[in-house]
């Protein structure tokens, strides 16, 4: 399989109906960084033998550009599940969004079908999903997983609590879900924001969702996707101190060093490490722009 996650923006990620034809063929043209085809919660039951069909020929038609194309399927253990994972198995999707993991053996079970196609993302949205994140992560290696995807409202009515503007009862959850993430190397997106009419609110939540180490939101409207791309693109600062570190350690009198200083302040191996993330999201940011 090729490297689960390659370093590339991930600010905004759309979900969008695959039964929808209009709403396919709008997603060509926003400036979100993924865009997800939902066969699962947007499509009635009746529609998903035809937005299945439609997801695989938006996939073989393309037009979609530097936009990573994800599909998320319904579950494995559903009508649907199995004949979504073989339509997807060949289709070119970058990766498949399974709903639901709680245990490892669902990603063996859609890697089984999915050979060595796309990656998988896993949403995680069930307590037993949390309870079981070490083992599911461990799994990463074997089954492919790159990314966990929160689903923050469905974990919200399993536990019958109520998240309010700060979701405070969440937030436990989201730093399990982080920390899991970092553990294994993946990706980690946040859930989705509910409120479409104030983009004070989506930004304000996207920039807790930063605050907390995820690497992008999840979204439901394209409203949302300028407060997404604002608050997860590295602000010029940040830029402009990545670009110190990486060019003081580049200095001959600091070959070899694990730490030195810098602009008055200690500096070690790993805040290099995290400057040239920095760097690189950045430059794969300003690709996709170039690219549009």
């Amino acid at each position: 399989m090729s490297d689960p996650a390659p370093i590339r923006p991930r600010r905004s990620a759309l979900y969008l109906p695959a039964s929808n034809a209009r709403a396919i063929d709008k997603a060509r043209t926003l400036d979100c960084d993924v865009v997800i085809l939902d066969l699962e919660d947007a499509v009635a039951p009746d529609q998903k033998a035809a937005a299945r069909d439609a997801a695989v020929a938006a996939m073989r038609g393309g037009g979609f550009g530097h936009r990573e194309l994800v599909v998320r399927a319904n579950a494995p253990d559903t009508a649907w599940g199995a004949d979504d994972l073989a339509a997807l198995a060949g289709s070119g999707v970058a990766a498949v969004l399974l709903p639901k993991v709680s245990a490892p053996a669902t990603l063996a079970q859609a890697r089984a079908t999915l050979g060595d196609g796309p990656a998988l993302w896993a949403m995680i949205e069930t307590c037993r999903a949390i309870v079981d994140l070490p083992a599911i992560v461990g799994a990463a290696d074997a089954t492919g997983l790159a990314a966990l995807v929160v689903g923050t409202n469905d974990m919200a009515k399993e536990m019958r609590c109520r998240p309010g503007a700060t979701r405070a009862p969440l937030l436990p959850i989201l730093t399990q879900v982080v920390l899991a993430a970092r553990m294994a190397g993946l990706i980690a997106l946040d859930g989705v924001c509910n409120v479409l009419d104030d983009d004070a609110v989506v930004e304000a939540e996207c920039r807790q969702g930063l605050d907390w180490g995820f690497d992008g939101k999840t979204l439901i409207h394209p409203a949302q996707i300028a407060a997404a791309n604002r608050v997860f693109t590295p602000a010029p600062a940040e830029v402009e101190w990545a670009q110190t570190v990486e060019a003081a350690f580049a200095l001959p009198d600091n070959a070899g060093k694990g730490a030195i200083r810098v602009e008055g302040k200690m500096v070690e191996l790993l805040h290099l490490e995290e400057a040239r993330r920095t760097l690189a999201i950045v430059g794969a940011i300003a690709r996709g722009v170039a690219g549009r």
